[in-house]
């Protein structure tokens, strides 16, 4: 059971380039075969997204109903290509490369349930949106997805010059023929009226579309590029967070490092001083002592009080040495 949309044309779309008329476009339908009651998503894509303008670019179609997509050429890209046709001829514009990409799948039918009760209401066209884009991304690996390519062909239209009209097909012709209208539209008019009325209408309309179209496409460039920001300018704040994160750390490590290195120096000259000190006050307590004579005790210490007895023995008075060589020393 075939699941893939019947599209008009089915391999080329053509585009005639004329200087007096402001837009080129082309109009292709895609139609659901009835083979099935599921709905089709379809998206169409091109190879050059910034000259074609493609309205509407994705979408759902109902069993055996039809979709119509409107195809147009930049102005800029048209002004450019009609300059290479002056300068190269028909050559330069039979090398186009540009080609389109229709993509159609079947939905589940609560997605197209869904869909299509928010698409009836007509309450927010960017949930649609993003519940298609959704529906695409977890469908990239779908089997029974289809792909349908059609190549893109150019001609200029000039009145005057008869072999570029010849050069048209009969798909291009039928692109330059009027739109047709009933008897009854007529009625109250004459000819020379109605066709000045339906040129006027035809012509702002044409207008209408052309600029809804550009603005719809500016603001899907401007969100893109808004949503492309938002992401850089996440990453920046994130990076340069990481960065102060890091460096913050380091600082407080090497904060400590220092901090315990000059401890470590304090200590050393606080036990010094101390030391210093409890040298100082041992020894002046010691004189005080000696003078007092309660260091005698000091010759009876072996090893010690030979210190304090001089070569030769004890002096002839019997005094202790340790009194006398303290004696001796003066008294800081």
């Amino acid at each position: 059971m075939s699941t893939s949309l019947i599209l008009t044309p089915e391999t080329e779309l053509h585009f005639v380039l004329s200087a007096s008329e402001e837009t080129a476009k082309c109009t292709m339908t895609l139609r659901h075969p009835g083979s099935t009651d599921e709905y089709i998503a379809f998206k169409v894509k091109t190879t050059q997204p910034r000259r074609y303008l493609v309205r509407p670019n994705q979408g759902l179609i109902a069993p055996g109903a039809t979709e119509k997509v409107a195809i147009m050429l930049v102005e800029k890209d048209k002004n450019s290509l009609l300059q290479s046709y002056e300068r190269l001829g028909q050559s330069a514009l039979d090398h186009s490369k540009d080609k389109f990409l229709v993509q159609s799948c079947p939905v589940a039918e609560s997605f197209s349930s869904k869909y299509m009760d928010t698409k009836s209401k007509g309450t927010d066209n960017t949930q649609l949106y993003e519940a298609l884009n959704s529906m695409w991304s977890s469908a990239s690996g779908n089997k029974s997805m289809e792909n349908k390519k059609l190549h893109v062909r150019l001609a200029v239209k000039d009145g005057g010059n008869s072999q570029t009209s010849k050069s048209l097909t009969a798909a291009q012709a039928s692109m330059l023929k009027p739109h047709e209208t009933s008897q009854e539209d007529v009625e109250n008019m004459t000819p020379p009226q109605l066709f000045a009325e339906i040129s006027s209408l035809r012509k702002k309309y044409d207008e209408l579309v052309s600029f809804s179209v550009n603005l719809t496409a500016e603001r899907d460039i401007l969100n893109n590029t808004l949503e492309q920001t938002k992401r850089e300018l996440n990453k920046e704040v994130a990076s340069r967070s990481a960065l102060e994160n890091k460096g913050a750390g380091g600082s407080g490590g090497g904060g400590g490092s220092a901090a315990g290195g000059g401890g470590g120096k304090n200590n050393i000259v606080l036990t010094i001083i101390t030391m210093l000190v409890l040298g100082a006050a041992c020894f002046t307590a010691g004189v005080r002592e000696a003078k007092l004579g309660r260091m005698d005790f000091l010759d009876e210490v072996p090893h010690i009080g030979e210190l304090f007895v001089p070569e030769g023995g004890p002096p002839p008075g019997g005094e202790p040495a340790t009194k006398r060589i303290l004696e001796e020393e003066p008294v800081v």
